[in-house]
């Protein structure tokens, strides 16, 4: 059985730890992320462009997580772009 070009299996979800990172997100938000990270960019990032925690906790995207109130909404804002097939206007950071 074929997957549709656009899935959820696409991108994984990472989850802040107690000890917020420094050079990533301050706040207590959850990112998405591709799973297929971009080769050649200096530094791997949230689908938002921010940078990713030093140990992030990876999980798989659920549709549920989609509602969650934690979701950074950059990051779902890219995602809803990619899944319209368009290229996002990107955060600035």
């Amino acid at each position: 059985m074929p997957r549709p070009a656009w899935s959820l299996f696409g991108y994984c979800l990472i989850e802040p730890d107690e000890q917020l990172d420094l050079f990533a997100c301050r706040e207590v938000r959850l990112h998405l992320v591709a799973r297929q990270l971009e080769l050649g960019s200096h530094a791997d990032r949230t689908l938002c462009r921010g940078l990713l925690p030093a140990r992030p906790l990876w999980r798989t995207l659920q549709a549920d997580a989609l509602r969650d109130p934690r979701l950074c909404p950059d990051c779902l804002k890219v995602l809803q772009a990619q899944r319209r097939g368009q290229h996002p206007d990107w955060p600035a950071r």
